[in-house]
C-alpha cells in the first residue's frame, strides 16, 4: 500500500512532457505571401481603375458643360493622361490648315513653343509622324532619335526630354491631331500606359466633335432664324401692300383712308412709336395722317400745321 502511494507521488510530482508545436510547412507559408501578393495587386489594379474611372467622369462632366469650348476638355485631358501616366508633360495638338498648332498643355517640362507654333505635319516631328502614319509612335529616347526627328529637336532639344508617345486623334480613321506625353528620363511607356492615353485621345475627339457639331446646329439654327425673320417681313409687307391696294379700289374717289391704311402700317413694320402722312400743296405742309398719337398729342399736333417748308421739320426736309 505504502509502495503504491510512493509510486502515485512520484507520478504526481513528475513533469508533463511537453509536446512540440508544429510549425507551418514551407508551401503553407508560400501560399499565404502568394495570397498577399494577390491582394495587394488586385487592391492597386482598383485603385487605378477607379482613378482612370473618375478620370473619365470628370472629362465628360467637362465636355457636358463646355459645348462650345472645347479647350477647357482639352486641358483636363493633358492633366489626366499625364498624371495617370507619370508623365512629365503632355501636350494636345490639332489640325490647322497644313500644320499641328497645340491647343493644351499640361506640366512642368520648359517649352520654347508659343500659342502661335504651328509645327508642320512632316516626318521630322514626333507628333506629326503620329497623324500622317494614324499610329502611335514611342520613343523611349528622343535624344538619340534627333536624326530621324530633326523637327522635334528644335522644341525638345533643350527641354531635357528623354521618353515621348504621340498617339494621334482619330476621327472616322484619319488624324485630325494628336496627343503627345513625354518624360524626362528614360522610361518608355508600358502598353496599358499607352491603351490608356489611346483612350484619352478618343475622349478628345469626342470633345472635338462635339463642340463642332454644337457649333453646326448653332449656325444652322441662326441661318434658319435669320431665314425665318426675313420671310415673316416680306410676307408682313405683302399683307401692308394688299391691303393698302384693297382700299385704294374700295375707295377710288377718296385719299384718306388711303392715307390712314397706309401710315398705320408704316408704324408697324417699322417698329416705330407714331408716324404721319404729309402733303405739300406747293407752299404749305399739310398733316393729313397720323398713327400712335395720343388725343392730347393729336391735338397739339394738328395746330402747328399747315406750315411753310422750313429745316425745323423733318417731314418738310423730306
Amino acid at each position: 500500500m505504502a509502495r503504491e502511494n510512493k509510486e502515485m507521488t512520484m507520478r504526481r510530482g513528475a513533469k508533463p512532457t511537453k509536446s512540440k508545436a508544429k510549425g507551418k510547412p514551407p508551401a503553407a507559408r508560400k501560399s499565404l505571401r502568394n495570397d498577399g501578393s494577390r491582394v495587394r495587386d488586385l487592391e492597386r489594379r482598383l485603385a487605378e481603375a477607379l482613378e482612370q474611372q473618375t478620370a473619365t467622369s470628370e472629362i465628360l462632366r467637362v465636355i457636358a458643360s463646355s459645348p462650345t469650348d472645347v479647350e477647357p476638355v482639352l486641358m483636363t485631358v493633358a492633366e489626366r493622361a499625364a498624371r495617370l501616366c507619370d508623365a512629365n508633360d503632355a501636350l494636345i495638338f490639332r489640325k490647322e490648315g497644313n500644320g499641328l498648332r497645340a491647343l493644351a498643355r499640361w506640366g512642368s517640362v520648359p517649352t520654347v513653343m508659343t500659342p502661335e507654333t504651328v509645327l508642320a505635319i512632316d516626318r521630322t516631328f514626333v507628333a506629326s509622324r503620329a497623324v500622317i502614319d494614324a499610329r502611335v509612335v514611342h520613343i523611349p529616347d528622343v535624344q538619340k532619335a534627333f536624326d530621324e526627328f530633326p523637327g522635334s529637336k528644335r522644341y525638345m532639344g533643350v527641354t531635357g526630354v528623354r521618353t515621348v508617345l504621340a498617339v494621334p486623334l482619330l476621327r472616322e480613321g484619319v488624324a485630325i491631331g494628336a496627343i503627345l506625353i513625354r518624360r524626362l528620363e528614360v522610361e518608355p511607356f508600358t502598353d496599358k500606359q499607352i491603351g490608356l492615353v489611346t483612350t484619352f485621345a478618343d475622349q478628345a475627339v469626342i470633345a472635338i466633335e462635339n463642340v463642332r457639331l454644337f457649333t453646326d446646329v448653332q449656325q444652322k439654327n441662326e441661318a434658319l432664324t435669320r431665314a425665318h425673320a426675313q420671310v415673316t417681313e416680306s410676307l408682313e409687307q405683302q399683307t401692308a401692300t394688299s391691303e393698302i391696294l384693297r382700299v385704294i379700289s374700295e375707295s377710288p374717289t377718296e385719299a384718306q383712308p388711303v392715307f390712314e391704311t397706309i401710315v398705320r402700317n408704316a408704324v408697324r413694320l417699322c417698329g416705330g412709336q407714331h408716324g404721319g402722312v404729309y402733303r405739300f400743296d406747293g407752299q404749305l405742309v399739310h398733316s393729313v395722317a397720323h398713327d400712335g398719337f395720343t388725343p392730347e398729342e393729336l391735338e397739339a399736333w394738328r395746330k402747328t400745321w399747315p406750315r411753310p417748308v422750313t429745316a425745323a421739320s423733318a417731314a418738310c426736309l423730306a
